[in-house]
């Protein structure tokens, strides 16, 4: 068993978008549809063994789910790392968009895909597989990590 099959796999209502999006950045494989209904949810989180995650009360009943009362990103990803002891894989990160998995890409294949600034401060680049999107370690990443760090999470 890899890894990435050992980690817990989430499925967020639609209230969690953006605990969703930074489940993903840690590395954890998150599903996410805002327009998925309470009885899609659940037999998505029983098809492929997620544990959902809602603000919904009566969704919380439901096995292996956890209730997240917090509208607050810092207090969310606080509770669920300590239901879950959430561990940063940056191996494992992601699609924040859609979930997909990313693979590293040459620089000279994105080059008319990124901004200028971003395509001449890098050297790595990582696209999703499923979606496009492609990713740098901009600005933003120190950010991000920071994030985590605060939370004890990297």
């Amino acid at each position: 068993m890899t890894a990435a099959e050992e980690r817990t796999r989430f499925a967020a209502d639609s209230m969690l978008g953006s605990l969703a999006r930074w489940l993903r950045m840690l590395g954890y494989d998150t599903a996410y549809q805002k327009d998925l209904d309470d009885g899609a949810l659940v037999q998505l989180a029983r098809d492929e063994k997620r544990r959902i995650l809602t603000r919904d009360r009566l969704l919380s009943k439901q096995p292996d789910s956890i209730y997240i009362e917090s509208d607050d990103l810092d207090s969310q990803l606080r509770l669920v790392n300590e239901a879950c002891e959430l561990v940063f894989d940056e191996a494992e990160i992601r699609c924040s968009a859609c979930n997909g998995d990313l693979a590293e890409v040459a620089k000279g294949e994105i080059e008319d895909q990124v901004p200028k600034g971003a395509f001449d401060s890098n050297d790595r680049f990582w696209k999703c597989a499923d979606c496009g999107k492609i990713y740098w370690r901009g600005s933003h990443w120190l950010g991000i990590l920071e994030r985590f760090r605060k939370l004890n999470l990297a």
